[in-house]
């Protein structure tokens, strides 16, 4: 479909080459349905574990294969493209789709039968059914924040339904309300280091995001002269939806499930930070003579044109774009020739993240370069930033925490 505005009397159009593409996002939580198709087909155990193998095998080859699609749409057309409500349809397809597979899912760790599978899964099965509802989950929480970003309130409330799955709620509060006001600087518990490991980055992310987004709420409340703990502070509602979620599963399946919810619950929260450990790293805003630090703008963000992680994650890669214009939606975002640009898409990224050795070798000089080799301007991981230092010849720097 081509879109098409009158601009000072010529007409300009445009046609977005992968319009169609974007419905696999929709289709991905159908994935668990999938496995049990070819499961009853072919009685093979390891189908159970196709969600990791679809998201770190088959995905990062259709990045390589499928190539880049740096094509930006025209200035002019950017409102006629965001208001094509097609776009935001194929988001709205991912909800539904994404609680029927849960619950589905539930049903079968709890013991259920369907044709194909005439007996209770086992708990090497169970496992990894776990695991394809937590590939569903952590691109739901991206499906979450699509949504959570935007203006119109029933888009915020599916941001929220969305996140109850992985009990991850607060990320509603703390991305929008943190993250984007502190990206790239020490401060952001959502920035990584040069220097830090994913390993290590998990449990600083996980845990300042929390107390981050409890602490906004706590602060919003105190402004009205009111207690936050009611079901008015946006953190206690969206954690709501995952009681009454979870709840309702066990019950109805239950209470055996529960460590299964939990394992599901953590791999999705661990591909989510995942993400947000790749989307920053190293990158650093300036402090100004105010001491206020300067302004986003698109080198504080890694870019990845790979059109199979673009389509599969609602163009997250162009995440220069998205900072600099965060309620604007997926199709319409843009390319920016300044932004740092990783080696591949965030699929095949995470892959390298596992042994920090090759993450190190992958993405330090790649940093460095884009400092011109100055590391001081670097976000620099304080238990590694003497290190670095030194290799560099960067003499001595503050660096908060380094001692």
């Amino acid at each position: 479909m081509t879109i098409q505005a009158n601009v000072d009397g010529q007409v300009v159009e445009w046609t977005d080459k992968k319009r169609y593409l974007w419905i696999m996002g929709a289709i991905i939580p159908l994935i668990p349905l999938g496995i049990w198709g070819a499961y009853a087909a072919t009685g093979w155990t390891a189908w159970w574990y196709f969600g990791p193998f679809f998201l770190f095998v088959i995905v990062p080859i259709a990045d390589a294969l499928a190539g880049l699609d740096p094509n930006n749409p025209p200035d002019e057309l950017i409102e006629a493209l965001e208001e094509d409500r097609f776009y935001r349809w194929v988001t709205y397809a991912f909800i539904p789709a994404q609680i029927g597979g849960f619950i589905w899912g539930a049903y079968l760790l709890g013991g259920g039968t369907l044709p194909g599978i005439p007996e209770s899964l086992g708990v090497v099965e169970k496992i990894g059914l776990a695991t394809g509802l937590g590939i569903v989950a952590g691109i739901g929480i991206n499906t979450a924040h699509e949504l959570g970003h935007k203006k119109e309130e029933h888009e915020r409330w599916f941001a929220r339904i969305a996140l109850a799955q992985t009990f991850y709620g607060h990320f509603f509060i703390e991305h929008n309300r943190g993250h984007h006001v502190r990206v790239a600087t020490p401060e952001d518990p959502a920035s990584s280091r040069i220097g830090e490991t994913v390993w290590e980055f998990m449990p600083r992310t996980m845990w300042g995001s929390l107390k981050s987004a409890w602490g906004l709420e706590a602060k919003r409340f105190a402004r009205q002269k009111k207690s936050p703990f009611t079901l008015k502070n946006d953190l206690i509602n969206a954690w709501a939806f995952s009681f009454v979620l979870w709840g309702a599963l066990m019950l109805a399946f239950g209470w055996e499930i529960f460590p299964y919810l939990v394992l599901q619950a953590v791999i999705g929260i661990w591909l989510l930070e995942s993400v947000n450990y790749l989307e920053h790293y190293g990158m650093k805003r300036q402090k100004l003579e105010s001491g206020r630090y300067e302004r986003v703008n698109p080198s504080h963000s890694w870019n990845s044109n790979n059109i199979g992680t673009n389509v599969l994650l609602y163009h997250l890669q162009r995440h220069s774009d998205h900072h600099a214009n965060p309620t604007r939606r997926y199709q319409a975002l843009r390319d920016f020739k300044e932004a740092p640009v990783l080696p591949t898409g965030y699929a095949g990224m995470i892959v390298a993240t596992w042994v920090p050795q090759i993450w190190r070798k992958v993405m330090d000089e790649r940093v460095l370069s884009h400092y011109d080799g100055d590391v001081t301007r670097a976000n620099l991981h304080p238990r590694t930033a003497k290190k670095y230092l030194e290799k560099y010849g960067a003499g001595e720097v503050d660096v908060e925490g380094a001692a």
